[in-house]
């Protein structure tokens, strides 16, 4: 397909443009009420203005976008920001397409940008979309733009001002973008000596912080804030800071290895060396270790993979759109070492399917027959509003063509998406006499499409970010699990989502914290008849092809909101710069103010459905979602990722029979750990030093926020007396329950969901950082970490 410009001819153009600027596709190009005589005036003015012209785009000679480029320093942004020598202003609009032709979007906006910069006194090109155009900015981000600012544009005559993401794209930025489209010239490329040994310092550093903290391993003090560890001949050297919760910072430019035959100045660090020879104090045995080691590589390769992004890729995410800060994450979960194993996945399936490519990609869309199949979902909705809604007319139809084609009805089956690696490396084998039973059909692929989430197998529709999430099946051993989806599982899913919502809806509490659900409102899950017999309930082959459609946030958002993963808090830029840092110092708002609007969103909706109910969600980071004002001061959370991950403790609790699964016997005692540690010491512990190092917060007044909103929570239910002297907040300390000893002892099943409790590895305790603030106690001296409770053996 060739592209080219011409100018663009006021009046004979003028048609064209007006059947463009004013189709809803359009919205925000504003013209939509415009006539034509209207539209005619504007280009007629713009073709005499020195400072600003239009071009019409040609697709192999046919009319198919419009162009126009500007002077920032005397148009548009006059008075928004301080226009640089070499800035070019840029508008795009692709013509409306009764069938979208994928790609064509992303050629148009390359084919803009390489026809701007073909002019050498251009440096760089400036653009400002609209906050609420998601798909524009992800084509923007896509060629090298990096937000800059939110900016509020001034309006013209009879038009309203907009609120717009200010981002700019340099030469040397538009490069990096192209070359990373194509890809290197082998898809491992990013796996360099400089890189890979940047990856091993920062993950021994995370390994030995979180070991020391699971008290697996024991550094031994050197001098203030050093520290030696010995694995056999070799010893490890190390600078750490600790804080409260038995916290290592250990800083990775300082770990060192120090051996017979090493090379000089302690450079020769192994990742797989260093886990091989401390085998035995991991507990890790012969079966584990090697799946460990394959998961360690994969984990360094991702690394490898975000220090290979360009220098700039991680700077303006506190600005940033939800799905570029989505992407932009360098770091898993925060406590596991082993966090981004993704076993299964190729080197050209990471580039497709890891979150942090912020790859675009189509799911595979499957007819499964209704013998096999099933489908539930929320009260209120059906099957065929939900297929309407999501695939859209024209390719439902497509889809039934298909069927009455190979002599099938469609009535007798139901559609289904599939994660893409699913369908080619799993199911298109695995379950190949399904399909040449036609028990299962391909269809094809879906028209919108849609990136990965942290999760990986959730994915967010960016054609139409206010439809739903899809989250799949994916036969892929992650972080101690195989990601798979359970038919069975599935039946019950939106069932468990309405009572989960009914109850924040009706709660006063909760409603006043803003809190919501994110339901998933439907499910779909497909039984192979042979693998069901062969196995027992859980077995990954009973989780190969199901499916569920879950709320995408989008539509919960009121003027001037926008979303960020609370993942985001915990992100730190290539300069070691916090994001949370900048969220704070540009919301205007005192650190401590900005801490406790943060902590009332989402630690005390947390505090209530356990004290009330006995309900405990999941919070970490990823399964958070927080709403952010224009400045990045929390207004509420969104909280996710519900049937599989929250659970009842209450026995009696009423909960619907289709709701019973959520019900687990958890003793008395280890009840409160859903808080202390699930939020205290799987987010709260990373969140402080953060804050702290960055200068914006010191860590004993975060904890004495932290307390503040506990206690003022307290007083606010005393009807909840009894349950707070029953399970008590402001304790002394509280069992360390160690996540990497899961991990370390079973890789491939570190818990069983239906006994969640009976898995956990408890090693001594922690003390709690809130309990000298306890209610009507005198404040003890703060101290950042206590002597360890003595470990048995």
């Amino acid at each position: 397909m060739n592209l080219t410009l011409r100018p663009l001819d006021p009046v004979r153009d003028a048609p064209l443009l007006h059947a463009w600027v004013t189709h809803p596709k359009a919205a925000f190009w504003l013209m939509q009420d415009c006539t034509l005589p209207e539209v005619e005036k504007e280009y007629a003015r713009i073709a005499a203005d020195p400072h600003h012209d239009a071009f019409l785009g040609l697709a192999d000679g046919v009319p198919a976008f419009l162009a126009e480029r500007y002077d920032p320093a005397h148009r548009e942004l006059v008075g928004v920001y301080d226009a640089a020598d070499g800035d070019v202003g840029m508008h795009f609009l692709t013509a409306p397409a009764g069938k979208p032709v994928h790609g064509f979007t992303r050629a148009v906006i390359t084919a803009v940008m390489e026809w701007l910069f073909t002019d050498p006194a251009v440096r760089r090109v400036v653009v400002e979309p609209d906050v609420r155009n998601t798909a524009v900015h992800a084509l923007n981000e896509a060629v090298g733009f990096r937000v800059a600012s939110r900016v509020r544009m001034p309006g013209g005559p009879g038009a309203p001002g907009k609120e717009a993401l200010l981002s700019f794209c340099t030469r040397e930025q538009f490069a990096a973008a192209r070359a990373a489209a194509a890809g290197p010239p082998d898809a491992t490329g990013h796996l360099t000596p400089d890189r890979w040994a940047e990856a091993t310092r920062r993950l021994l550093a995370k390994a030995i912080g979180e070991f020391a903290h699971e008290r697996l391993l024991t550094p031994e003090p050197r001098g203030v804030g050093s520290y030696a560890l010995r694995a056999g001949d070799a010893e490890y050297r190390l600078e750490a800071r600790r804080y409260a919760l038995d916290h290592w910072r250990v800083d990775p430019r300082t770990v060192t290895r120090h051996a017979p035959g090493d090379p000089p100045g302690g450079s020769g660090l192994d990742a797989l060396r260093f886990f091989t020879e401390l085998r035995e104090p991991l507990g890790l045995s012969a079966e584990v270790l090697p799946v460990y080691l394959e998961e360690i590589t994969s984990t360094l390769a991702g690394t490898a993979y975000k220090l290979a992004r360009p220098e700039d890729a991680d700077t303006g995410l506190a600005a940033a759109d939800f799905q570029r800060i989505e992407a932009g994450m360098t770091e898993g979960h925060p406590c596991f070492v082993a966090n981004n194993g993704r076993l299964g996945l190729g080197a050209a399936d990471y580039r497709a399917y890891a979150p942090e490519t912020g790859a675009r990609t189509r799911l595979v869309w499957l007819a499964a027959h209704r013998d096999r199949a099933a489908f539930t979902c929320a009260a209120g909705l059906d099957y065929d509003t939900l297929l309407r809604t999501e695939l859209g007319e024209d390719l439902r139809d497509g889809f039934a063509a298909r069927l009455r084609a190979l002599g099938l009805d469609p009535d007798d089956y139901l559609l289904m998406p599939v994660h893409p690696w699913q369908w080619e490396h799993k199911l298109s084998v695995t379950f190949a006499g399904e399909v040449a039973a036609r028990r299962l059909v391909y269809l094809g692929e879906s028209e919108d499409t849609y990136q990965p989430q942290q999760s990986i197998r959730t994915f967010f529709n960016t054609s139409a970010p206010r439809r739903h999430y899809v989250k799949t099946a994916l036969s892929v051993l992650n972080m101690g699990f195989m990601r798979g989806l359970s038919a069975a599982y599935m039946e019950a899913t939106p069932a468990i989502n309405d009572w989960v919502a009914g109850l924040v809806e009706q709660d006063e509490v909760l409603r006043g914290t803003g809190l919501v659900v994110l339901r998933e409102l439907a499910a779909v899950g497909y039984r192979h008849e042979a693998y069901e017999a062969a196995t027992p309930p859980g077995s990954p082959y009973r989780k190969m092809l199901a499916a569920l459609w879950r709320e995408s946030p989008v539509p919960r958002l009121a003027e001037g909101q926008r979303l960020a993963t609370m993942a985001a808090l915990l992100h730190t830029d290539r300069a070691g710069r916090p994001l949370v840092a900048e969220l704070v110092e540009g919301s205007g708002l005192a650190p401590e103010v900005w801490l406790r609007r943060y902590l009332d969103a989402y630690l005390t909706p947390l505090l209530h459905a356990f004290y009330a109910y006995g309900l405990a969600f999941m919070p970490h980071g990823e399964n958070v979602i927080l709403v952010l004002d224009e400045a990045g001061a929390v207004e509420r959370a969104l909280f996710k990722d519900i049937a599989e991950e929250v659970v009842v403790m209450d026995p009696d609790l009423p909960l619907p029979p289709t709701a019973e699964r959520i019900r687990a016997e958890v003793p008395d005692d280890m009840q409160l750990l859903s808080v202390f540690t699930d939020v205290f010491d799987c987010f709260f512990r990373f969140l402080a030093p953060l804050l702290d190092e960055a200068g914006v917060l010191g860590e004993e007044d975060f904890w004495r926020t932290v307390a503040a909103c506990a206690r003022d929570y307290r007083e606010s239910v005393p009807d909840l007396a009894d349950r707070f002297a029953r399970h008590d907040l402001f304790a002394p300390e509280f069992a360390l329950s160690c996540l990497n000893r899961l991990q370390l002892r079973d890789n491939r099943q570190m818990v069983d969901l239906a006994d969640p409790s009976a898995a956990l590895q408890l090693v001594g305790t922690l003390r709690n950082p809130l309990a000298p603030y306890a209610p009507h106690a005198r404040h003890a001296p703060y101290a950042p970490h206590a002597p360890r409770t003595p470990t048995p053996g």
